[in-house]
């Protein structure tokens, strides 16, 4: 019943009919605002996302076609494309990685008072990470802890797409062989 009403509602609102698109919202608003605060973890930006999505159905009632899928299935797509956008754009803007890579190179060793604090592995971390060539440490600190893609680095970085994921990979490798100790042989035969 409650597709046939959404359908009807929809209709309505790409006529105009503003309390057809009062009674939508009412029916779909808690739907909506728990997708998008799944989505981006924010209540206040889920709340932005969900009016958001809600204006674009007012306006795009018209182009809604009820054999290409049911009312809520469009209406919830539309607030998950919102969503991931609002996630992209906070993501989109991180540090600059030059000063994360110096935060992370020798010049910031912690002191003694943040060594007892932090332990030994941080202190391995970050003097492993300042061993590591310039170019692949930026890509790391940029994929790990400023949550880019290799398309976003390879964007920024103005290298190619393989060029950011080989200096990624590289770094790791890297950091892997400095910071876990080799498994020891250890020699399973049975002795008579």
């Amino acid at each position: 019943m409650h597709a046939a009403d959404d359908d009807a509602l929809i209709g309505a609102m790409a006529a105009g009919d503003e309390q057809a698109a009062a009674r939508f919202v009412r029916r779909h608003q808690r739907r909506v605002f728990g997708l998008a605060v799944s989505i981006v973890g924010d209540p206040a930006t889920a709340e932005d996302v969900a009016q958001e999505a809600f204006t674009r159905a007012w306006r795009h009632a018209g182009s809604y076609d009820a054999r290409r899928g049911a009312a809520t299935t469009w209406l919830l797509t539309i607030t998950r494309n919102l969503a991931i956008d609002a996630v992209r754009v906070r993501r989109s803007d991180p540090a600059d990685p030059a000063v994360m890579a110096t935060l992370l190179g020798a010049s910031a060793l912690p002191g003694p008072a943040e060594l007892a604090e932090a332990g030994s592995d941080r202190r391995r971390l970050v003097e492993a990470m300042s061993r590591l060539p310039s170019e692949q440490r930026r890509a790391l600190v940029l994929a790990a802890i400023g949550g880019r893609t290799t398309e976003e680095i390879s964007r920024s970085e103005g290298i190619p797409l393989g060029t950011a994921k080989t200096r990624i990979r590289a770094a790791m490798h890297r950091l892997r062989a400095e910071l876990v100790p080799p498994v020891p042989d250890i020699d399973l035969s049975v002795e008579p």
